[in-house]
């Protein structure tokens, strides 16, 4: 006996059938799940599972944080669904914090720039550079990730973050980076690049306006703590 699919739903009921003449804001949320899931099992739709998902949480949010371990701890779900899920989970949440960062963030409120790059960045086994291009408004002209670095090392050219701010026409730039260990609080090496980049950017009318690095759950800011 053939797996259930969204073939075997009446028609005016097929989710994919519905996203197609309704549009996606008509979905709930076990229909858009469907979608993902593709296909059921003998005992249940791929709706049911869906459902059976949704149940596991209190409110959509949650699935943000739910485990490949939960997912397939749940009846019908195996680890391949249990990834495809996963995965529609981080692009969607990549599109909304690159939206978010384009046209939310206050470049002037090092905060809200950290709860931004911590969902991209935070935990990562390697060091993540990243530049923040500004216009003369503060607004963001683009952003760029410059280099990755090992555990222990990240080889940062100052010639490379202005090379870019050069191609994008930029009056400002913010530095944001993390560490892997945890641990927030600038490296001598931080601080040197860090005046070095001030130094610099006198010179070509170009300012820093801060270097935030991402800690775990922690940030820090030069410009929060007047070092820049």
């Amino acid at each position: 006996m053939s797996s259930t699919t969204l073939k075997d739903i009446p028609l005016q009921e097929q989710p994919r059938i519905r996203f197609l003449e309704n549009g996606p804001e008509q979905m709930t949320v076990s229909e858009l799940m469907a979608i993902i899931l593709k296909t059921g099992t003998k005992e249940y739709s791929a709706k049911d599972l869906a459902n059976n998902i949704i149940n596991k949480i209190n409110n959509i949010s949650e699935l943000k944080d739910i485990s490949i371990q939960t997912l397939t701890n749940i009846h019908g779900i195996g680890l391949v669904k249990a990834i495809e899920l996963k995965a529609a989970i981080e692009l969607g949440r990549r599109v909304y914090y690159e939206n978010e960062i384009t046209s939310k963030i206050n470049f002037n409120n090092p905060e809200k720039i950290y709860k931004h790059f911590k969902y991209i960045i935070n935990n990562n086994p390697q060091e993540h550079f990243y530049c923040l291009y500004l216009d003369n408004k503060k607004r963001l002209i683009t952003k760029r990730l410059l280099f990755i670095g090992t555990i222990n090392i990240s080889i940062v050219h100052p010639r490379e973050i202005f090379k870019y701010a050069y191609l994008a026409s930029a009056s400002a730039i913010i530095c944001v980076h993390n560490h892997p260990s945890g641990d927030p609080e600038p490296s001598d090496e931080d601080i040197e690049l860090t005046k070095s980049l001030v130094k610099i950017g006198q010179i070509q009318g170009i300012k820093i306006l801060d270097h935030i690095i991402i800690g775990n759950n922690k940030y820090y800011s030069f410009y929060e703590k007047k070092k820049i």
